[in-house]
């Protein structure tokens, strides 16, 4: 009997328990174990009916990933199912914590299915790029109806336990002890005569004879690029369409497509990578943390405003500090203006408005701060700004509170020194808006103690944020590579290109939108102000004026004042090429002698991608991001690069380094900029037929 899976009887009802620490997953020794139990409890005639349970924290919460990559071994996890499915006993699914992937599909073999109050279930494949591959694709639509069973398996999302049951997906909810409430319902169906209920004897209903064109025109422009929504619509279909075992073996073969897509794989490393960021090389596990109990963030503007949101979320309260009280009421106003547009689309309460906005205290006292843990600065992308505020902050703020700077550019070692306790201070790099971007870049400087790098990483976690550990340099990750794509972007249509045309092809990789329009989004005054900065302060790397300098000066600033790159005609957020901006990239052709060309949509891919590429590789060279993963991360959860592609350095690999390390040196050779000198690293992984990542 296998060691993880337990067969015991009590009275009347044989119980088959998992215990598979931490989230028993169905590994090999799962599966097998829970054949072997049910093949026990059939034949024990004690047993009117069996329940199948799982020990501590939850029911089978799906796949164990420790086997992901290896050669499978038996039983495979639909022919577990069928067992179940085809037992002449009643077997009732005991579902609590969370029923997820072949969770969930073991439950659906069962003949009912009871659950916990607090229980969620779901199949969440799609989000690996994958599908339900034990039958849940067949077996879901049978029990809920085609068009349900589509939402739920193609949002991959979960299911709450009321909404499980109002949907069918489970018969019983109990509140209290679920082992108990699980064997009296047992022994009620038992004593009921209740029928064996298999659902694949059931008949999937299709509601719409149009229902999966139409169902797939309304993913369309979400999943863009991604294949597994699509194949489980098609395996949906198939139960639909076809009797049971054929539509098993339609689910297979299209499951086994997903498995070998480069789509699938890029997914699947994104998954792994985000769960490895967390852990940062050399700081030891058992790292103590510093406790945060009370939060303040500096600066109540739209990025303050956001920051101090999520700390509101998470049940921590903020203070929020401006200089002016005109500009404290109108952040504050914003923020419950965002809560109370976020309760009317349904997702959360009025209740909970008004206790998120009680955590958040309003202050134009630095004095206020002397009792927080942690305090965030929120405020002008300046230097001598910047010290104003620290050096208050050192002043007020208690011995032990971390100080951070949500400066996204700027030196972090500098801030530091306007302190007298520089191991206190560290970057937290926000990513607008902030309150929804799941980006966090934390910054670590020179001087930051280990505690600080631990806590605030552990905190990113509980603010629901993926916390990416980075070093300093001007922009760190993501600008730093962000701004060589954007001066190339710029470059290309000095060159000839129209700032249209840089878009489509960046969009048609897979971004959520292009550089320009990304500008005109984010405001093109910040990038403006960045500019200005550092031609003030690093004169010798700033970049040379542009015409996008000029639109800035001429009040054009992007979507909120309806004109950027591109113009937006009565609040509609589609960009529209300028007239205007045409006119004045022609004449800052003609002013510098520019003869303008024909510029290939392959130049622009390359041009802009490999440049990053280049430059991803010089930050892990050194050592401002600690793996290749850390910047896919950053990209894929930061600046929307799309997750099917697996992130920046993962999309080279894929392209291969030696042809991405040819085109930098060939582009080097040509312009003679030092941007495309090829990093070091590059070169040694072209030369020695390696990728990223081996």
């Amino acid at each position: 009997m296998s060691e993880v899976v337990s067969y015991r009887l009590e009275g009347d009802i044989g119980v088959i328990s998992v215990n598979y620490p931490p989230v028993n997953a169905l590994g090999q020794g799962v599966r097998q174990g829970l054949t072997e139990c049910l093949r026990q409890g059939l034949q024990d005639d004690q047993a009117k009916a069996l329940v199948v349970i799982g020990e501590g924290r939850t029911f089978p919460a799906g796949a164990d990933i420790r086997e992901f990559g290896k050669p499978p071994q038996g039983p495979a996890l639909p022919d577990v199912v069928a067992e179940y499915e085809a037992s002449d006993k009643l077997v009732v699914a005991a579902i609590h914590g969370t029923a997820l992937g072949g969770g969930l599909e073991v439950a659906l073999g069962c003949d009912y299915r009871v659950a916990l109050d607090s229980a969620k279930v779901g199949l969440p494949e799609v989000k690996l790029g994958i599908l339900p591959g034990a039958g849940g694709t067949q077996r879901l639509p049978r029990l809920i109806g085609a068009q349900k069973a589509l939402e739920v398996i193609v949002s991959g999302n979960p299911v709450k336990a009321k909404d499980a049951l109002a949907l069918g997906i489970v018969d019983e909810i109990v509140s209290g002890d679920l082992l108990e409430g699980a064997l009296a319902y047992a022994r009620k169906l038992a004593a009921d005569n209740a029928p064996l209920r298999r659902i694949r004897d059931l008949q999937a209903k299709k509601e719409d004879p149009d229902l999966f064109t139409n169902f797939e025109k309304s993913i369309a422009r979400k999943q863009r690029g991604f294949k597994a929504p699509f194949h489980c619509i098609k395996a949906v279909q198939a139960a639909v369409e076809l009797p049971f075992d054929e539509g098993m073996k339609r689910e297979r073969e299209l499951f086994a497509e997903l498995l070998v897509s480069p789509e699938s794989r890029a997914q699947r490393h994104v998954f792994f990578a985000e769960r490895e960021v967390a852990k940062v090389p050399g700081l030891a596990k058992d790292t103590p943390k510093r406790e945060i109990n009370q939060v303040a963030v500096i600066g109540a503007g739209t990025m303050g405003g956001g920051i101090a949101m999520n700390f509101a979320n998470a049940g921590i309260p903020v203070k929020i500090l401006e200089v002016k009280e005109e500009a404290l009421e109108k952040g504050i106003a914003v923020i419950r203006k965002n809560y109370e547009n976020t309760a009317k689309k349904g997702r959360i309460t009025e209740q909970q408005v008004e206790q998120r906005m009680a955590l958040i205290q309003p202050t134009l006292s630095y004095d206020d701060l002397s009792d927080v843990d942690l305090v965030i600065e929120a405020v002008f992308e300046n230097m001598d700004v910047k010290k104003a505020v620290f050096s208050e902050l050192d002043r007020v703020c208690k011995k032990g509170a971390i100080l951070a700077t949500n400066t996204s550019t700027l030196d972090v070692n500098r801030i530091a020194a306007f302190t007298q306790r520089p191991e206190d201070v560290m970057g937290m790099h926000f990513f607008s808006p902030a309150n929804v971007m799941k980006l966090l870049e934390n910054v670590r400087g020179e001087k930051t103690a280990d505690d600080v790098i631990a806590t605030v990483m552990d905190l990113s976690r509980r603010i629901g944020k993926v916390g990416v550990l980075v070093g300093v340099c001007h922009g760190f990750v993501g600008n730093r590579m962000l701004h060589k794509r954007q001066a190339e972007a710029v470059q290309l249509v000095n060159e000839g290109a129209s700032p249209a045309q840089v878009d489509k092809v960046l969009f048609d990789l897979g971004f959520p939108m292009g550089p320009f329009a990304m500008s005109d989004l984010a405001g093109m005054d910040v990038g403006y102000r960045i500019r200005e900065e550092l031609r003030k302060e690093d004169p010798d790397n700033a970049p040379p004026r542009n015409w996008t300098d000029e639109l800035v000066e001429q009040g054009r600033l992007g979507q909120k004042t309806q004109a950027g790159v591109f113009d937006y005609k009565d609040g509609d957020r589609t960009p529209v090429p300028s007239e205007q901006v045409d006119a004045l990239i022609a004449k800052f052709r003609e002013e510098n002698g520019i003869q303008s060309r024909e510029v290939s949509d392959q130049e622009i891919l390359e041009r802009c991608m490999y440049v990053m590429v280049n430059e991803g590789a010089k930050i892990l060279e050194e050592g401002i991001a600690a793996r290749p993963l850390d910047v896919d991360v950053i990209w894929i959860y930061g600046y929307g690069f799309p997750v099917y592609r697996g992130g920046v350095l993962f999309w080279a690999d894929s392209v291969g380094l030696k042809t991405i390390y040819d085109k930098v040196s060939q582009f080097h050779k040509e312009t003679g900029n030092d941007v495309w000198k090829p990093a070091a690293l590059l070169e040694k992984l072209a030369n020695e037929g390696k990728g990223f990542y081996g």
